[in-house]
């Protein structure tokens, strides 16, 4: 039988990240809320009033209390994971790291190098691996071949400190290179900067080497929020929505012949409501798949507690983070490759 003893862990970063850490935290039985660190010494008085813990400014304050912790998160800007990581690492604690997992891979490299040195686990925090609707999807794969992702949002004045590939765009990328499972082949990319310094929109292109294609596209400049991800595979259409946690199953069979437009035209048609007495699309049979409903955050650090407390590999585990880290700076190498033939940077 699993040790029911509460894993003591604690929250380094408490800001728009940080906080939703903390109160999932505090609400979940295998968890004991131990402590909050953030150098902004008034956000972390003000988090460790809110939920009865010891705040600290530092890491290493945090170390110096002895509080016998078994994890902590990483919720601190990107180009802090590996300062905040190392000696918590070093110190034996398991730690899951908000995505991007680092700035660099070198950094990567560093993080992944201190966890095998120390005996510890790390888990990329690529929350959307968690939505209830990609699990749904992940049991219906049957050798996917076209990805379609699109994730837009409105400008907020978060995680500027990377760009819109490394902010929202990671996250598709993550869940399509978990379901292809084949290295990547090309990559086209375009971006540019709108409302900050860095790539606030970016539509890219990847060929994997089993001949699936993906289309993404990310925008931070958004008049709405979009965050949906379709894919196509022998005979099939799925439909994926991480905000409605939606999930929908088009068979094509019957629409077999026909050209993409019109295919694309029969789909739109067919997940339309339908009038009274309108009968379905002919070609087409549609599902709405059952997704059990739940909040992926809390799904995420339930999963992170449990491979912490049986050792065991986090389902995204650091190396998953590298991958998509990897394939995101490629995204970025490509995009600046672009801006420089089409004169962008002039």
């Amino acid at each position: 039988m699993p040790d029911p003893t509460p894993l003591r862990v604690a929250v380094v970063g408490a800001g728009a990240f940080g906080r939703n850490h903390l109160r999932v935290y505090s609400e979940l039985e295998g968890a004991t809320l131990c402590a909050v660190v953030d150098q902004n010494s008034t956000i972390a008085a003000e988090a460790g009033e809110k939920y009865g813990i010891p705040h600290f400014s530092s890491v290493e304050a945090l170390l110096a209390a002895d509080l016998r912790l078994d994890a902590a998160n990483i919720c601190v800007p990107t180009i802090h994971h590996l300062a905040a990581a190392r000696p918590l690492l070093e110190a034996g604690i398991d730690v899951l790291i908000e995505k991007p997992l680092a700035p660099s891979l070198a950094d990567a490299d560093e993080l992944i190098a201190l966890a095998a040195r120390h005996g510890c686990l790390i888990q990329t925090g690529h929350l959307e691996r968690f939505n209830p609707a990609v699990t749904a999807a992940r049991d219906l794969l049957n050798r996917p071949m076209f990805f379609e992702a699109h994730r837009m949002s409105v400008f907020t004045p978060r995680s500027l400190d990377v760009d819109v590939v490394l902010d929202l765009m990671i996250h598709d990328l993550d869940i399509v290179l978990s379901l292809v499972d084949s290295p990547v082949h090309e990559v086209r990319a375009v971006g540019l900067a709108v409302l900050s310094p860095t790539v606030d929109i970016a539509n890219v292109r990847i060929e994997f080497q089993n001949g699936c294609v993906a289309n993404f596209t990310a925008s931070r400049v958004s008049t709405e929020r979009i965050r949906k991800l379709r894919f196509f595979q022998p005979h099939q259409y799925l439909s994926l929505d991480f905000a409605r946690q939606d999930l929908l199953l088009i068979d094509v069979t019957g629409a077999a012949g026909l050209s993409m437009s019109e295919l694309t035209e029969l789909i739109e048609r067919h997940s339309k409501p339908q009038s009274p007495g309108e009968h379905p699309t002919a070609g087409l049979s549609m599902s709405k798949i059952p997704v059990a409903p739940g909040e992926p955050l809390r799904l995420e650090l339930e999963s992170f507690l449990n491979a912490v407390r049986t050792r065991t590999t986090p389902l995204v585990d650091a190396e998953a983070g590298h991958r998509a880290l990897q394939l995101a700076l490629e995204i970025n190498a490509a995009i600046a490759a672009h801006a420089r033939r089409a004169g962008l940077n002039a």
